[in-house]
């Protein structure tokens, strides 16, 4: 019988997966280990090969997301009935399915399903995917939905549809009634003593007239990604508790520094390789900055292994470099530089973005001056970046335009103490005002 293959779990975070693109078609041939979709998980977009030869004889999903373990295509021999490996697996996981309904609909009143019966139009409405504008402007002028197209999202019927039945024009406001009261006697008026109203021209301004169509919003379905960015940053933000360390750095001699390398480094380096780098040597001088909270203990790190926050399309993604600490500044630039691109494709593998000890978010790019940043699980601090901006500074009592950049240290007090937080900053902003050291 034809082999009905289903979403694979592809991380171990992954609860769902989005599938891309097919790289077959209905009735191609494939072989084990051929490329047979993209799938998106919740960290990357990833391959997914087949796991046996055949023929493609069915795609149940053609893109969207789709739950783990539930169908997405049947693989068999050419010309077989794929239908019937499908109603065997249903057969199975419904046989329990059917008890249980059979079970809840003996103990339901026997009215309800009358009612239920009875009432077919009722239940058609039901099926009806209608905004609630439309629903009502249907029901003012006595049209019946079912006969109506819909344009809107899964076939959604929506306002600009019912207009268009009746030819294009926009409903007319109502005029509000106004009440009679009944215990108030009708007075009547003389014919001498009628008052007559002078008319009084409208006021030349041109009444406000809507001329959009459709709902005024656009409901776009979450991501994977961002699924699990709100659930870890959720987490992280609400369970560990954070506390924030906030410095400014004299940048001159960096800026200086990063100058005069650049006329030999073999590639052009940027503030933020200086950052990573800075960071590694600082945390090997302060090794509970480098720590993870394990909830029945504290994992202090030896390895210094900086993750580097990038912002992609869907939201944010953390490449990892590893051993920071002793790679030379052309390294880092090489590795974030080809690591970020790759991340914008999402074509990061899973292990690419693990086992990181401390992340960096830089903004300053952006024009930010100073910001907080949301730890990164696991680790126990992340440091956020601002951009460097000239500003008057007093330096030997003279007041001078200075270079100042800002970093704020974000902690897990559970982890990390205060002092053990402004130790580390202390030692950062050393190695970053007197950059020689990073070469050393």
């Amino acid at each position: 019988m034809a082999e009905v293959i289903t979403m694979p779990r592809m991380s171990d975070t992954m609860v769902e997966g989005n599938i891309v693109a097919w790289h077959k078609k209905e009735g191609d041939t494939i072989e084990s280990g051929e490329l047979l979709a993209e799938i998106e998980t919740d960290k990357a977009t990833m391959d997914f090969d087949s796991p046996m030869d055949g023929v493609l004889l069915h795609i149940a999903v053609k893109e969207g997301s789709v739950a783990i373990d539930d169908i997405i295509a049947v693989i068999g021999d050419e010309g077989e009935d794929w239908q019937a490996a499908l109603n065997s697996i249903a057969k199975a996981s419904n046989a329990g399915v059917s008890n249980n309904a059979s079970a809840k609909a003996k103990s339901t009143p026997s009215v309800v399903a009358t009612n239920l019966s009875d009432d077919s139009s009722a239940s058609e409405e039901m099926r009806i995917k209608a905004s609630p504008l439309a629903k009502s402007i249907a029901k003012e002028i006595g049209i019946d939905l079912s006969s109506i197209k819909g344009s809107g999202d899964q076939g959604r019927i929506i306002k600009k549809d019912v207009e268009a039945l009746i030819g294009g024009k926009p409903m007319p406001i109502a005029t509000p009634k106004v009440a009679v009261s009944k215990s108030a006697p009708a007075q009547e008026v003389a014919p001498s003593q009628e008052v007559k109203e002078t008319p009084v021209a409208a006021p030349a301004i041109t009444p406000f007239m809507f001329s959009g169509s459709g709902d005024n919003y656009e409901d776009v379905p979450v991501t994977q990604m961002r699924k699990v960015i709100a659930r870890r940053l959720g987490e992280s933000k609400f369970g560990a508790p954070h506390f924030y360390l906030t410095i400014e750095i004299d940048m001159e001699k960096a800026i200086q520094l990063r100058k005069q390398l650049n006329e030999v480094a073999p590639v052009k380096l940027s503030f933020n390789d200086l950052v990573i780098k800075a960071s590694a040597v600082a945390l090997r001088k302060h090794p509970a900055i480098n720590s993870s909270w394990m909830e029945s203990y504290i994992r202090f790190n030896k390895e210094v292994n900086i993750g580097v926050a990038v912002a992609v399309e869907d939201g944010l993604l953390v490449p990892v470099v590893k051993y920071a600490d002793i790679k030379t500044l052309s390294q880092i630039n090489v590795e974030v530089k080809e690591m970020a691109g790759r991340a914008k494709k999402k074509k990061l593998q899973p292990q690419e973005m693990q086992g990181n000890t401390f992340t960096i978010s830089n903004l300053g790019m952006f024009g930010i001056e100073e910001f907080t940043a949301i730890i990164n699980p696991p680790d126990a601090c992340i440091l956020a970046v601002g951009g460097i901006i000239e500003k008057p500074v007093v330096k030997d009592g003279n007041i001078v335009v200075g270079q100042q950049m800002k970093v704020t240290l974000s902690c897990d007090h559970r982890v990390v103490d205060g002092a053990s937080g402004a130790q580390f900053l202390m030692t950062f902003k050393e190695i970053l005002e007197d950059p020689i050291r990073l070469l050393v």
